[in-house]
C-alpha cells in the first residue's frame, strides 16, 4: 500500500547483455512489464539501426497474417481465441513462422485468382444464357413488326411512323424491299440504360432500334463480389457506319456484347451448349469454394496467437534497437527506469533469459546515479485503477509526491452522493454497477467498439461506490424516488382531525409545544413529516447549504494538510514555515471558524431555550462572518438583547482577522527574503576565507576567485522569479480559498435541483396514472410507469448522474489537489507485452 500513498522508488540502471542472450532477455523483461528502456540511440536514424531488417520482417508478417484475417472475416469464419499467451519465439522460430504465411498468402491469393476467372466465367456463361433466352422474343417482334411497317408503306407511301427510320430513305425509294440490318446484342447495369438510350438516339438520329429487358435475379460481380442488376439489350441497325458508332458507345457505357447467331436453330445449339458449360463451372466453383473454406478455417484457428507471436518479436526488436553496441561488438548496452523493489525479480528474469539462449555470459545490471527526474509509478489494482486514471487525468504526480488517489476512493464517491443523495436512484446505479462487477470476466472478453459502454465498464467500481454512497445520503435526505421512508414513525404530531388537516393547508406546527413536537432528534435523517410541509425547501435549503460549506471547509484544510506530508517527505522546512503554518492559520481562522459558528448556532438555538436564544434572535451567519471581515459591530435583532452568540466573540472576531491578515505578507515575502539572506551571507563567507587564503599564501595579495552557486539551487536571476512565482501563489491561495469556499455551494444546488426535479417527475408523470381505479386504471398506471421509468433513468440518473460527476471533479480537481499536488511529474511507461497486445487489438478493431 506504500505506493498507493505515495509513488514507487525508482532507479536508474545500466544493463549489459550479451548479443545472443539479448532477445531472450527483452523477452521475459516484456512478459514482466517492470522496465522503461531509454532511448540510446537518439541521433541514428530508425533505418540506420541494427535490427530494422527483422522490424521489417515482422511488418512483412503482420501485412500477410492482417489479409487472411480479412480473408477470414469475408467468409464469417470465426476465429478462435482460446485466451491463451504465448511466448515470444526465438529467433530462429521466424523462418518458420515467415515460411507458413508465405505459402498461406500464396495458397489464398492463387485459389481467389482462379475462383475469380471462374467466376467470370460463369457470369460471362450466364449473361450469354440470357442474351439467347431474350433475343429470341426480340427476334420474333422485330419480324412482325417490319412485316407490318412495309405492307402499311406499300399500301400508304405518304404514312410517315417511327418504322420509316428503320427502313431507311433509300429502303423507301427501292419500293420498300426488305433490308438486310445488323444487329449486336449485350449485357447493360440496369441504371445506365436510360442514359444509354439517349445517347444512342441522339448519336444515331434515330437511326437504330433499342430492345432492352431486365433480368430477373442480380448477379455477382467477380472483383467485388456484390449483386448487381443487369439488363439485356439488343440493337438493330444498317450499315458499317452506324455498326462501328453503336460499339463504341456501348464500349464507353462498359456495356458487355456477345454474339449471339441470326439462325433460331444456332441459338438453340448455343444455349444448350452455354447449360453444359454452366453446369461444369457450378462444380469447379463449388470445389474451389471448399478448397479456400478448408484453408481459411485451418488458419482461423491459429491466426490469434500468430498475432500475438509476430507482434511480440516486433516489439522486442523494437526494443533493442534502442541499446547500443559496445567497442567489441559483442555486447548490448541499455539504460532503464525500474522500481527499486522490483530489482531482484528483474534479475531473476534476465537469468532466466539468459538460460533460455544458452549462454553462458550473466547479464549485469548496475544502478546509476542521476539527476534527472525518475518517471512516477503507482502500483494499482482494478479496484485503484479507475480512481488512479482520474487523478492522472489532471496531471501526473511528480517523483514522490503524495498521491491523491487513495482520499479520492472515499472523497469522490462522498462528494458525488452529497449532490445525487437519493436511495432510490442510488440504488439503480448500484445495482448496474454490481451487475458488472458480478460479470466481470465475461464481460471483459466481449470487446466492443461502443465508448460508452467501455467508459462504464472501465469506471464500474467508482459507479458502484458513487451509488453505494448515494444510497446513504439518500437515506439521510429521507429521499426515495422524491417521496419518503417513515421508519422510525414521526416526532411531530398535530391535534386536528384527518378531515381539518385536508381541507386547511395554512394549518403549522409549533416546535416549542411539547404537545406538537417531541423535543428529541430524529433518530437517522430527516423526519418524514418534512415531505408534507409547504416549507420543507426554505428548511432544506439552509441545512443543505450549510452542510456543504462544512464539508467544503473540512475538505480544503484536508488538502492543505496533505501538502505537509510533501514538505516532511522533501525536508523542506522552509516550506512548512512560510507556507503550511500560514496557509492552515489563514483558512482556520477565517472559515473553519466560520464552520464553528454553524455548530454553534445549531446547539446554542432551539426551541427549548427562552426567547433570547430562539431561533428567532439567531444571528445570521453570512452577515457576522461579513461584519467580521469588514471590522463592523454586529447589530441586534428586533426583540433581541443579544448581539453575539457568546461572550467576547467581538473581540475574539477581530483577533482572528488580524491573524489571518498577518499570515498574508508572510505567505508572500517570508521564503524570498530567506533565500536572498541565505545569499548574501553565502557570498560573504565565501569572499572572507578568499581573502585569508591570499594573504597566508601570497603575501597579502587577494586571489580572485569565481563565486560558487548559492545556496538552495537559487541563482541571483532566479530570486526575481521566485518573488513572482511567491506573489502568484499567494494571491491564488488567498482569493481561491473565498472562491473554493462558496465553489462548494454546488453541492446544495445540485442536491436541491436534484430532489426537485425528481419531485416534479413524480407530480407531472406518475401520478397521471393513479387517477384511473377501475382495471382501465392498472393498464393505464402500467404505460405511464413505463414513460416515467424511462424519464427516470434517462434524465435523473443519466444526465443529473453525468453532471453531479463533472461538478465532483471539479472538486477534487481544482478546490481539493491544487492544496498540495502540483502533477508535473510523467508516467512510468514499462515494456510491457500486455500493455502492446492491448494497444494493437485496439487499433486493429478500430
Amino acid at each position: 500500500m506504500g505506493s498507493l500513498f505515495r509513488s514507487e522508488e525508482m532507479a536508474l540502471c545500466q544493463l549489459f547483455l550479451q548479443s545472443e542472450a539479448a532477445y531472450a532477455c527483452v523477452s521475459e523483461l516484456g512478459e514482466l512489464g517492470l522496465v522503461q528502456f531509454r532511448d540510446l540511440n537518439p541521433d541514428v536514424n530508425a533505418f540506420q539501426r541494427k535490427f530494422v531488417s527483422e522490424v521489417r520482417r515482422c511488418d512483412e508478417m503482420e501485412r500477410k497474417l492482417r489479409y487472411l484475417e480479412k480473408e477470414i472475416k469475408k467468409d464469417g469464419i470465426p476465429m478462435l481465441d482460446t485466451g491463451e499467451n504465448p511466448e515470444a519465439p526465438q529467433p530462429r522460430e521466424m523462418i518458420d513462422l515467415e515460411a507458413t504465411f508465405e505459402k498461406l498468402e500464396n495458397e489464398l491469393r492463387e485459389v481467389n485468382h482462379n475462383a475469380e476467372a471462374l467466376k467470370r466465367n460463369f457470369l460471362e456463361l450466364t449473361e450469354l444464357k440470357h442474351i439467347l433466352r431474350k433475343t429470341q422474343v426480340f427476334f420474333d417482334e422485330t419480324e412482325q413488326q417490319m412485316g407490318t411497317a412495309v405492307a402499311s408503306q406499300m399500301a400508304d407511301p405518304n404514312r410517315e411512323d417511327e418504322q420509316v427510320t428503320l427502313l431507311g430513305e433509300e429502303g423507301l425509294r427501292a419500293g420498300g424491299q426488305a433490308l438486310k440490318l445488323g444487329f449486336v446484342a449485350g449485357v447493360i447495369l440496369r441504371e445506365r440504360i436510360p442514359a444509354f438510350e439517349r445517347m444512342l438516339w441522339r448519336a444515331c438520329r434515330g437511326n437504330v432500334f433499342l430492345r432492352q429487358a431486365e433480368i430477373e435475379t442480380p448477379l455477382e460481380d467477380p472483383s467485388t463480389g456484390d449483386q448487381v442488376h443487369k439488363s439485356v439489350f439488343i440493337i438493330f441497325f444498317q450499315g458499317d457506319q452506324l455498326k462501328s458508332r453503336v460499339r463504341k458507345i456501348c464500349e464507353g457505357f462498359r456495356a458487355t456484347l456477345y454474339p449471339c447467331p441470326e439462325a433460331p436453330s444456332q441459338r438453340r445449339e448455343m444455349a444448350m451448349g452455354v447449360m453444359t458449360r454452366i453446369e461444369d463451372l457450378n462444380t469447379v466453383l463449388g470445389q474451389t469454394q471448399d478448397h479456400r473454406h478448408r484453408v481459411l478455417v485451418a488458419a482461423a484457428k491459429n491466426i490469434k496467437n500468430w498475432f500475438i507471436k509476430v507482434v511480440k518479436i516486433k516489439a522486442i526488436y523494437h526494443t533493442l534497437n534502442l541499446f547500443n553496441l559496445d567497442v567489441t561488438q559483442k555486447c548490448l548496452i541499455a539504460e532503464c527506469w525500474v522500481p527499486l523493489l522490483d530489482i531482484e525479480t528483474i534479475q531473476l528474469a534476465l537469468r532466466r533469459g539468459t538460460e533460455r539462449s544458452g549462454s553462458s555470459v550473466p547479464p549485469i545490471l548496475n544502478r546509476m546515479d542521476t539527476f534527472e527526474d525518475p518517471p512516477t509509478y503507482n502500483r494499482t489494482n482494478k479496484f485503484t485503477g479507475a480512481f488512479q486514471n482520474l487523478v492522472d487525468a489532471y496531471g501526473i504526480a511528480s517523483y514522490r509526491e503524495i498521491n491523491p488517489t487513495p482520499y479520492t476512493i472515499i472523497s469522490f464517491p462522498f462528494l458525488f452522493a452529497v449532490m445525487f443523495g437519493d436511495l432510490g436512484h442510488g440504488c439503480l446505479m448500484f445495482l448496474f454497477a454490481g451487475f458488472l462487477v458480478l460479470r466481470e470476466k465475461p464481460l471483459a472478453a466481449k470487446k466492443t467498439d461502443n465508448e460508452v459502454w467501455n467508459i462504464f465498464f472501465a469506471g464500474r467500481y467508482i459507479i458502484l461506490l458513487m451509488g453505494l454512497f448515494s444510497m446513504y445520503t439518500g437515506f439521510i435526505y429521507n429521499d426515495i424516488f422524491s417521496k419518503s421512508l417513515n421508519l422510525f414513525g414521526s416526532h411531530w404530531h398535530t391535534n386536528y382531525n384527518e378531515s381539518t388537516v385536508l381541507s386547511n393547508k395554512d394549518l403549522q406546527i409549533n416546535p416549542s409545544l411539547s404537545s406538537d413536537y417531541d423535543q428529541v432528534p430524529y433518530p437517522v435523517g430527516l423526519d418524514p413529516v418534512w415531505q408534507l410541509a409547504l416549507n420543507k425547501i426554505v428548511f432544506l435549503n439552509a441545512y443543505k447549504m450549510k452542510i456543504s460549506i462544512i464539508i467544503g471547509v473540512l475538505h480544503m484544510l484536508s488538502g492543505v494538510s496533505l501538502s505537509l506530508y510533501n514538505y516532511r517527505y522533501f525536508k523542506d522546512r522552509l516550506s512548512i514555515y512560510c507556507d503550511f503554518i500560514p496557509q492552515v492559520i489563514f483558512l482556520v481562522f477565517l472559515f473553519f471558524y466560520m464552520v464553528l459558528l454553524m455548530f454553534i448556532k445549531w446547539v446554542s438555538y432551539g426551541p427549548q431555550n427562552d426567547f433570547a436564544n430562539s431561533p428567532a434572535c439567531a444571528p445570521s451567519i453570512l452577515i457576522t462572518f461579513i461584519n467580521m471581515v469588514l471590522f463592523k459591530d454586529a447589530v441586534a435583532l428586533a426583540n433581541c438583547d443579544t448581539v453575539y452568540m457568546f461572550a467576547g466573540q467581538g473581540a475574539l472576531q477581530k483577533f482572528l482577522v488580524i491573524v489571518a491578515l498577518l499570515c498574508v505578507p508572510i505567505m508572500l515575502l517570508a521564503k524570498p527574503i530567506y533565500i536572498m539572506r541565505q545569499q548574501k551571507e553565502k557570498h560573504l563567507v565565501n569572499g572572507h576565507a578568499t581573502t585569508e587564503n591570499g594573504d597566508a599564501e601570497g603575501a597579502g595579495r587577494v586571489v580572485q576567485q569565481p563565486p560558487p552557486p548559492p545556496a538552495g539551487g537559487h541563482d541571483e536571476n532566479e530570486i526575481g522569479e521566485l518573488f513572482i512565482h511567491q506573489g502568484i501563489h499567494t494571491i491564488e491561495y488567498v482569493l481561491g480559498s473565498v472562491s473554493h469556499t462558496a465553489s462548494y455551494l454546488r453541492l446544495w444546488a445540485l442536491s436541491l435541483a436534484h430532489a426537485q426535479l425528481s419531485e416534479v417527475l413524480w407530480s407531472m408523470v406518475m401520478t397521471k396514472g393513479l387517477i384511473l381505479n377501475s382495471w382501465i386504471g392498472g393498464v393505464w398506471l402500467w404505460f405511464v410507469f413505463g414513460f416515467w421509468a424511462i424519464l427516470t433513468v434517462g434524465i435523473l440518473v443519466l444526465m443529473e448522474g453525468l453532471s453531479a460527476f463533472l461538478h465532483t471533479l471539479r472538486l477534487h480537481w481544482v478546490e481539493f489537489q491544487s492544496k498540495f499536488y502540483k502533477g508535473l511529474g510523467y508516467a512510468f511507461a514499462p515494456f510491457s507485452f500486455e500493455v502492446i497486445l492491448n494497444t494493437a487489438s485496439t487499433a486493429v478493431e478500430e
